[in-house]
């Protein structure tokens, strides 16, 4: 655990002395419009090696080889009842790229819904893929690729990794266009990945000094309006330039962020101490229960018992105190805390102390 705070510790260090470094607006901002699409659809894989699902527990999967099988022109007899172990019920999802068309081809996922043991060696039959607006978007089928392998035999049972989770590489074709505004009006709306009025000024400023004037326009502390070309190709070509522009970001808030299931502290280098001093001691309380057995006295008429003999050792050890100096950094501070002998767990405690006596300067997000 110590070596793990000595890690933070010099991974600050080795970011504190570095100055704010420029970034291009491509990884500061998103064009509004050009995004990605969820897709999803209800499918089956077939072809699977007695690995599939129990029909008298999962009845949709029945359901559906029935329908898929009537949709053939295959009618079975009145009150057949089908017993198979080779069907899948699956969810495939899909994310649909910003400007795909009709014949272009996407990666797939492929998700049991049932009680499958395994998708390993199933074929997805093919797949109609719908967006939020019920649309269909692509059609998908293909066979399904597992990364991982699982052995059953005489009771015992080895899994590697997830078999009930697989993916088909180019397993989608687009079937439908999502229609883009891009350059409506002649204009395109930059959206930032994290609201910052500072930094919005500073890219509306550096695309005006680029292209001249009133080019760009902030519309609040997150979206910028900005005038492009008319014609397609000047728009893109305009895109490409603007994306490629360096903008020094404002400086990053002051965050601490904290998972209390976990322990886990992660803090950036805005953080920093008002002069404190910080006090730890450990306490552990240690509880051991040992059976013993009781005999009886002979002729008493007695039983022979078993008891459990409870032993309780409390351990203290001695806190020490730490002084840490006003302005001090997040390198200075995560050494406060090494020096201490802190876990994860305890520093939980003590930023939260640190921020209730307002010595912390920094937000507290707790997940």
């Amino acid at each position: 655990m110590r070596a793990t705070i000595a890690f933070l510790v010099l991974a600050a260090a080795t970011l504190l002395p570095q100055a704010a470094r420029a970034e291009r607006l491509r990884d500061l901002t998103s064009i509004a419009g050009v995004r990605q699409n969820q897709l999803s659809g209800y499918g089956i894989v077939v072809g699977l090696d007695g690995s599939g699902d129990q029909t008298t527990q999962t009845p949709f999967t029945v359901q559906s080889i029935v329908s898929m099988l009537q949709a053939k022109g295959v009618t079975l007899p009145p009150g057949t009842t089908l017993q198979l172990k080779n069907v899948a019920a699956v969810m495939v999802t899909a994310s649909l790229p910003a400007f795909a068309q009709p014949g272009q081809t996407i990666d797939i996922t492929v998700s049991s819904i049932g009680n499958a043991k395994s998708l390993r060696g199933g074929t997805l039959v093919m797949t109609p893929l719908q967006g939020a607006d019920g649309q269909v978007y692509a059609m998908a089928q293909g066979n399904v690729l597992v990364g991982g392998v699982g052995a059953a035999a005489g009771g015992a049972q080895t899994v590697v990794n997830h078999l009930s989770v697989g993916k088909i590489s180019a397993g989608a074709t687009v079937e439908r266009a999502v229609a883009s505004n891009l350059g409506e009006n002649n204009q395109i709306r930059l959206e930032l990945n994290s609201t910052d009025f500072a930094t919005v000024s500073r890219v509306v400023e550096a695309i005006n000094n680029h292209f001249g004037p009133d080019i760009a326009t902030a519309l609040d502390g997150r979206v910028i309006r900005v005038r492009s070309p008319s014609s397609s190709d000047q728009r893109v070509a305009f895109i490409g330039v603007l994306e490629d522009l360096e903008v020094e970001p404002a400086r990053v808030a002051a965050k601490v962020i904290m998972n209390a299931r976990t322990g886990s502290v992660v803090m950036n280098q805005s953080v920093t101490l008002d002069t404190c001093a910080i006090s730890h001691g450990n306490l552990s309380v240690t509880i051991s229960s040992d059976p013993e057995v009781s005999q009886p006295a002979p002729l008493s008429g007695g039983k022979t018992v078993v008891a459990q003999k409870t032993q309780i050792e409390v351990k203290k050890e001695p806190g020490k105190v730490v002084m840490v100096k006003g302005g001090a950094s997040l390198a200075e501070v995560v050494k406060a805390m090494n020096a201490l002998g802190v876990t994860p767990q305890d520093l939980l405690s003590i930023l939260q102390a640190l921020k209730a006596a307002g010595s912390l300067h920094a937000e507290l997000e707790i997940i």
